[in-house]
């Protein structure tokens, strides 16, 4: 049997700053879990999001340094509508992340916006449009 895909993890350089952002966009996350090195959540069906900070990541790879040039990976959140996807853009945005693309609706038919996290890592929100 290959391997299967199990964890996405993210290096955050602010726990709770990250946490607050990832429970805006309905992540569960426990808690009490801010002030964690590393916190864990199940989404289900044998995958996991984890956060790590940078000093655990630098506990074990003491020569780790954050990725110049940007981040090379993203999450995407499905919305249930693509006024779903313009209100909860709007909400973040309204909190003081940083709204990299404003809603549009995408030839591939889908409203898309894209997001970043306070470590500015892309987090796109998505819907179909209707037919």
């Amino acid at each position: 049997m290959p391997p299967r895909l199990a964890l996405f993890e993210l290096v955050v350089s602010d726990m709770a700053r990250s946490l607050a952002f990832y429970r805006r966009l309905g992540v569960d996350i426990p808690p009490g879990a801010d002030t964690e090195p590393h916190v864990d959540v199940d989404l289900g069906a044998g995958l996991h999001l984890a956060f790590d900070t940078e000093d655990t990541i630098r506990s074990f790879d003491a020569s780790w340094t954050p990725p110049a040039g940007g981040h090379r990976s993203a999450l995407a959140f499905a919305c249930d509508s693509p006024a779903e996807v313009d209100a909860t853009y709007a909400a973040l945005v309204d909190a003081g992340y940083h709204g990299e693309l404003k809603p549009w609706d995408a030839f591939w038919g889908m409203r898309y916006a894209t997001v970043h996290d306070p470590d500015g890592a892309s987090v796109d929100l998505f819907a179909p449009l209707p037919e």
